[in-house]
């Protein structure tokens, strides 16, 4: 049965990411899918969010306030480890791909290009498949 053919089983997905117009575009790409379950725009209210309402996944920013992103999932993973993680994000070098893929990421996706890859890379997560927009500057998935 897929996610489309039973709609009161949709993935619950929580979005983070400090920019209100970024989580609005997000939603938008992703409400026709997808249950999204919040957005948040920090990473102490992601843990928070991600407590309360259990999601399937989470589309997280790396550079937020208060936590950032990696640090909020690293948290979220010690109460939560089956949540899947995906990173959204501006930065493309392989020390911030690296961080979020040891802290239980399962999918890197560079802001640029998320109209191509976002539901790419959620898909490939929710099946615990790794998935890094090309382009990334990393040497090979984990």
């Amino acid at each position: 049965m897929s996610i489309k053919q039973d709609q009161t089983k949709r993935v619950r997905v929580l979005i983070a990411d400090d920019n209100k117009e970024m989580r609005d575009t997000v939603v938008r790409l992703l409400e026709n899918d997808f249950e999204v379950v919040a957005a948040v725009g920090d990473g102490r209210a992601l843990v928070d969010a991600a407590r309360k309402l259990d999601p399937d996944a989470a589309i997280v920013d790396i550079s937020m306030p208060i936590l950032n992103g990696i640090e909020a999932v690293a948290e979220i993973k010690k109460h939560n480890p089956k949540m899947k993680a995906i990173f959204l994000t501006v930065n493309e070098d392989a020390d911030f791909v690296r961080a979020a893929f040891d802290v239980g990421g399962l999918a890197y996706v560079v802001k640029r290009q998320m109209a191509t890859d976002l539901h790419v890379a959620l898909r490939h997560a929710l099946a615990d498949e790794t998935f890094i927009s090309p382009g990334c500057d990393f040497p090979g998935a984990p």
